[in-house]
């Protein structure tokens, strides 16, 4: 397997990376050494020759009647993907959700360090969040250079999302994670991923009635 730490892959297979990445985890823990990829298709819900060709991206294939190394590809994905390295980031937004972000722990094996918080409340100012501390905006700057942060992560009211996104880059963070509706705009250079449970929401609603409909004309 080859090092592939520059690939550029389209983004479609990048999602599906992390689906492939916990199977394979899975099966680690239960010691099974090789898997095929019609075996990892019927567990994701992705078609063999797709899973094929994703990894083909990275320079990876299977042996003929044996498959994947189990634990060398789960290794070499979790290498690609970056859940192997610490990544320090700063949840701005001290409210429920960023809150949440802060205590859960499920995020450290993929590699994401939640180091701070920001607020401008001043009844959260200075208060410890499942252990991270919430400081005032105006100290995010200092704080990002000193614990060396490269991820902010914008939990604020919608409105607010773009003014924080200019605050996390003039604090020379390279990389947003948006949680907000709105979608932001950064500069060169910056990376910006936006993750709207509300859009989610949407089209889980939209889903949902279109079954409701379906079932009730059968029911007829």
């Amino acid at each position: 397997m080859s090092d592939t730490s520059l690939t550029q892959l389209p983004e479609p297979t990048l999602r599906r990376l992390p689906w492939y990445l916990a199977f394979l985890t899975t099966l680690r823990h239960s010691d099974v050494e090789y898997v095929s990829s019609t075996r990892i298709a019927a567990e994701v819900g992705v078609d063999s020759s797709q899973i094929a060709k994703d990894l083909s991206f990275l320079n990876i294939r299977g042996k003929t009647r044996i498959g994947y190394e189990v634990a060398a590809l789960e290794q070499t994905l979790r290498a690609f993907l970056g859940f192997d390295a610490r990544h320090n980031a700063v949840v701005v937004g001290a409210g429920s959700l960023g809150t949440a972000l802060m205590a859960d722990r499920g995020l450290h094996p993929y590699g994401l360090n939640i180091v701070a918080g920001f607020d401008t409340d001043p009844a959260v100012i200075g208060t410890d969040k499942a252990g991270v501390r919430v400081y005032s905006m105006d100290r995010l700057r200092e704080i990002a250079r000193r614990r060396d942060v490269t991820i902010g992560i914008v939990t604020v009211p919608f409105e607010f999302a773009q003014e924080v996104a200019d605050q996390i880059m003039d604090a020379g963070i390279n990389a947003i994670w948006n949680f907000t509706p709105r979608r932001i705009s950064v500069r060169k250079g910056v990376v910006a991923q936006n993750t709207s449970l509300y859009s989610h929401l949407a089209v889980m609603y939209n889903r949902l009635r279109n079954v409701e409909g379906k079932n009730g004309e059968d029911g007829r």
